[in-house]
C-alpha cells in the first residue's frame, strides 16, 4: 500500500483536541491539572449530563492534594465554573424531602448555611460515567438549582429514582479562575 493510507496513526501523532495555546476549562477531560485557589487540581472524574434536544453539560471530579469537588463547566452566557461539594442530605430543612415526595418538587426556597437560596430551574435528563466500564449506559436523572441573592452561589438538589437524593454547595467563577490548565502525558 503506498503512502500508507490505510496506516493507523498512533496518539502521539494525532492533533489535539484543544488549541494548545488557549486551553481552558471547556477543554477539559480525565488526568488534566489545574490551578484553582492556590491549589493544584487533577481531573479524576469525568460525567456526562444529556438534556435532550443536543443539550449537553459536563462535570468533572477534581481532587487536590487535600479536598474534592465536582467542577461544571457552563458556557452559555460566558465560559464559567461552578465549584461543587456534596453536603449532607440531612442537613437541609426537613420539609425539602416530604415537598418532593407530597408535591413533586422541593419548596421555591431554602435557608442554608446562612443564606437564603431560591428555585431557578429544574432540570430533567440522563447522566453517564463517561470512563465507566458500562459508559454506553445512563441512568435518569433531575436536579433543582438553587441560588442566593447574589447569583454566585448555588445549592443543588438531585433526585435520582423514587426516593434516592443527594445535594450539594457550590460557588459560581469566572473561568479565569482555572488557570495553568495542561493535559495529561497520554492526552
Amino acid at each position: 500500500m503506498p503512502f500508507g493510507f490505510f496506516k493507523k496513526k498512533n496518539k502521539e501523532d494525532e492533533e489535539p483536541s484543544y488549541d494548545p495555546t488557549n486551553i481552558t476549562i471547556r477543554d477539559l477531560r480525565l488526568g488534566y491539572i489545574f490551578d484553582f485557589e492556590m491549589k493544584t487540581f487533577e481531573v479524576t472524574g469525568e460525567y456526562e449530563y444529556d438534556w435532550g434536544d443536543n443539550d449537553r453539560s459536563y462535570e468533572y471530579k477534581i481532587e487536590s492534594a487535600t479536598d474534592t469537588f465536582f467542577l461544571q463547566v457552563d458556557d452559555e452566557d460566558e465560559l464559567t465554573g461552578t465549584v461543587n461539594q456534596s453536603i449532607l442530605w440531612g442537613k437541609l430543612p426537613e420539609n425539602v424531602e416530604e415537598d418532593i415526595l407530597k408535591k413533586g418538587k422541593p419548596p421555591k426556597s431554602i435557608s442554608f448555611n446562612g443564606k437564603e437560596f431560591f428555585r431557578d430551574e429544574k432540570s430533567v435528563g440522563y447522566w453517564r460515567d463517561v470512563h465507566s466500564m458500562s459508559s454506553d449506559e445512563s441512568t435518569e436523572y433531575m436536579c433543582w438549582d438553587y441560588y442566593d441573592e447574589s447569583e454566585k452561589f448555588v445549592l443543588c438538589i438531585e433526585q435520582h429514582g423514587d426516593e434516592a437524593f443527594n445535594a450539594s454547595l457550590g460557588i459560581v467563577e469566572p473561568a479565569r479562575k482555572f488557570t495553568n490548565i495542561l493535559p495529561n502525558s497520554k492526552g
